[in-house]
């Protein structure tokens, strides 16, 4: 920032209550149980979460596992 922001006593104007939308820590901290299992998947399918996975800087078995987890969310 270039420009020097300058505080002012005065009226400020509207003031507006913005509601907490953000979770608890103990929502976050919060893991669900999870279960190992061994599926075959087609290497098409593994190199595109692959190359996903490395744009946003994630594990590629997380994208899937939500993926799935959308998935039956939906179906319910």
């Amino acid at each position: 920032m270039k420009k020097k922001i300058s505080y002012t006593e005065g009226p400020i104007g509207e003031i507006r209550v913005v509601r907490d939308f953000l979770p608890s820590p103990e929502k976050l901290a919060f893991r669900e149980e999870q279960v190992k299992v061994t599926i075959g998947l087609s290497k098409s399918s593994v190199d595109f979460f692959k190359a996903e996975a490395r744009k946003h800087r994630t594990h590629y078995q997380k994208m899937i596992r939500r993926l799935l987890d959308f998935y039956v969310a939906q179906q319910r």
